[in-house]
C-alpha cells in the first residue's frame, strides 16, 4: 500500500530538535494553521462533526479522520507530517485520533502514560495534540513533565474525582517539574508514548477542545482493532510512504 511522497517544502526538524525529542520526550509548540483558519474549521467540527454520528457509534469523538476529510487534514497538515518524518522516517500510519473536549466543570485527567491503555506492539507511538478552542491554564491546557518518558511508571486505580479508571502511581511522579502547553488556535505539540501528562479540572467559563492524533510505523501491530479502546470496524490509515508489512487493518482517507 503507498501513499504520496513528502510534500516539497514540508517543514522539517533539525538535528537539534531530534535531539530535544529524545531527552525530553516532547517537541513545540508548532503552527499547523493560523487562528483565523482554525476558527473557520472549529465553525465546521463545531457544526458537522461533533453532533453527528462517526466510525464508532458508540463515541462521536473517536476516529473523525475515518469519516471527515477534514478531520484527516488537521491529522496530515505538511507542518505536521513533515516533523513527523524526523522522528519516525518516511513510512507513517495513522492508527487513531481523538477531540478532547473538556467544558467548564470537567474532571481532572491524571497523569499518566499513552502506553498504559494501548494495544500497541511493539510501543512505538509519537502523538500530536493540536488547540482548536484557545488553550490556556485557565481552561485546562494540557501539562507535561520533560524527561518522563525514559521511566514506565505502574498506573494504579484512579483516586476520586478523576476522568480516567487508572492514573500514574502518585508517588512517583514528580508533579513540581511540569510545563504548562499553552496553544493558540491552530497550534500543536509532539509527545512520544510514554511522557508524563495531565490536564486540571476546567475550572473556568470556557470550553477546551483539543484535537489528537496517533503514528506509529508499519512493523507495528495494532493488536485488537475490534475491542475497546479501538471499535469494531476500526482501521488504519497510511499518510506517508508505503507499507511493506501489512500487519494492520489499513483503509483509504475519507471524500473530499
Amino acid at each position: 500500500m503507498e501513499t504520496n511522497a513528502p510534500e516539497t517544502g514540508a517543514p522539517a526538524l533539525t538535528r537539534d530538535e531530534v535531539g530535544r525529542f529524545h531527552r525530553s520526550g516532547y517537541l513545540g509548540p508548532y503552527a499547523a494553521c493560523t487562528p483565523a483558519e482554525m476558527a473557520e474549521l472549529r465553525e465546521r467540527i463545531d457544526l458537522e462533526v461533533l453532533p453527528a454520528p462517526g466510525p464508532n457509534p458508540g463515541n462521536p469523538l473517536q476516529a473523525r479522520h475515518l469519516d471527515r476529510h477534514l478531520v484527516h487534514d488537521l491529522a496530515t497538515r505538511p507542518a505536521v507530517l513533515g516533523r513527523l518524518r524526523g522522528l519516525l522516517g518516511d513510512d507513517i500510519v495513522l492508527w487513531t485520533t481523538y477531540f478532547f473536549n473538556k467544558e467548564p466543570g470537567a474532571l481532572e485527567l491524571p497523569w499518566h502514560q499513552d502506553v498504559n491503555f494501548w494495544p500497541i506492539e511493539p510501543p512505538l507511538n509519537v502523538s500530536i495534540w493540536m488547540a482548536v478552542d484557545h488553550v490556556t491554564t485557565e481552561n485546562s491546557c494540557v501539562q507535561l513533565i520533560p524527561g518522563s518518558h525514559r521511566t514506565v511508571i505502574p498506573h494504579l486505580p484512579s483516586r476520586p474525582g478523576m476522568s480516567f479508571a487508572e492514573e500514574a502511581d502518585p508517588a512517583l511522579v514528580e508533579a513540581d517539574k511540569a510545563v504548562d502547553m499553552e496553544l493558540a488556535p491552530g497550534e500543536f505539540f509532539i509527545f512520544n508514548e510514554r511522557m508524563l501528562h495531565r490536564s486540571a479540572p476546567n475550572h473556568s467559563t470556557r470550553r477546551r477542545l483539543g484535537f489528537s492524533a496517533r503514528y506509529t510505523l508499519p512493523q507495528v501491530s495494532i493488536l485488537d482493532q475490534d475491542s475497546a479502546p479501538l471499535f469494531p470496524g476500526h482501521a488504519c490509515v497510511l499518510v506517508s510512504g508505503s507499507d511493506a508489512m501489512g500487519l494492520n487493518r489499513m483503509t483509504e482517507p475519507p471524500a473530499r
